[in-house]
This record gives C-alpha cells, sequence and structure tokens, in this order.
C-alpha cells in the first residue's frame, strides 16, 4: 500500500500529514492553531536578529501589509547559523517590534535541522511529509511557501528577498 496518492493536477504528492496539524508556539509560548490559516497562503521564514539578511525584517512586513488578506507570515527564530539569534524570547519580539515594526507572526526559537529539528521543519524539508520536495535549510531567511490547502508550493533561499517576483507571482 503506497503512502502517497498521486496528484494528476501536478507533479507531487499528497502530503503524509497535514501542515496544519504540527504544533509550534508563538514567541509568548501560545500554542499556535495553523489551521487558522486554511485558505491563505503561509511563508515560513527562518529569521534571526545579527544575520547579514536581518534588514528583510522591513520586505517580509512590507509583503505582509500589502498581502495579508491572503497570505501568513510566520517568522521562525533559529540560532543555528552563526549564533546570530542569541537572545530570548521576549529580546526577540522587542527587536522585530522597535527595529521592524513586525505585526506579523513570530513563533518560539526551534531548530531548523539536524537532531534537535522542529517537526514544523521536518514537515518542510522532507519530500516524505510534504509530498512535493527534500531540501537543506541553508542559512537565516530560507523561505518556504505553503499554498492555501496546506500543501508546500516552494522554497527559496536566503538571498530570494521578500518581495521578489519569485514570492509575489505566487501569490
Amino acid at each position: 500500500m503506497s503512502l502517497f496518492n498521486t496528484n494528476i493536477k501536478a507533479n507531487t504528492l499528497t502530503p503524509k500529514e497535514s501542515v496544519y496539524k504540527i504544533a509550534i508556539n508563538d514567541i509568548k509560548g501560545n500554542l499556535i492553531d495553523l489551521s487558522q490559516y486554511k485558505g491563505k497562503k503561509i511563508l515560513f521564514v527562518n529569521v534571526a536578529s545579527e544575520c547579514g539578511f536581518t534588514g528583510q525584517y522591513k520586505g517580509l512586513q512590507e509583503l505582509y501589509d500589502r498581502y495579508q488578506d491572503q497570505l501568513m507570515i510566520i517568522g521562525v527564530p533559529c540560532n543555528q547559523f552563526g549564533g546570530q539569534e542569541p537572545g530570548d524570547s521576549s529580546e526577540i519580539h522587542s527587536f522585530c517590534q522597535v527595529n521592524y515594526g513586525v505585526t506579523f507572526l513570530i513563533t518560539e526559537k526551534v531548530a531548523v535541522k539536524g537532531e534537535n529539528q522542529h517537526p514544523l521543519y521536518k514537515w518542510l524539508t522532507r519530500k516524505e511529509l510534504n509530498g512535493k520536495s527534500n531540501s537543506n535549510v541553508k542559512w537565516n531567511f530560507q523561505k518556504y511557501l505553503i499554498d492555501e490547502n496546506g500543501k508546500l508550493m516552494d522554497y527559496f533561499y536566503s538571498l530570494t528577498k521578500p518581495m521578489s517576483t519569485k514570492i509575489t507571482k505566487l501569490l
């Protein structure tokens, strides 16, 4: 018996599990119900406060301001790349609001790779779970776009700016 059903429209498989069932907390420690974003696209971005790409918070906020009726952006702090997110939840939250006026969702700090990889990033990076593709998180500000039905659409490395047409044409 196959774990996947072939999707005739696209060259992807039906995800083994739903992204909407994955548990992750927001920056204040409250459980996020990802299913509340069904019907919207979701852009997951692993973020860091002391990275050369940190300025992308501005572009992420601009993207969110422009497309928030159809898009939720979820910033996922991670300290696995050069120790560039050393702060605790309170420091990260304050940094995002004071420096970039962030109003999109920020999660708790998690591991996006390795043996302690958060289940969300296991789903995002493993074809056997997401039904679309395997990937590795290479650095901070890598982006994963999920469609309105919870299927992985594509991912973008750090060099792809939030307002890039590579992303906006999919919205």
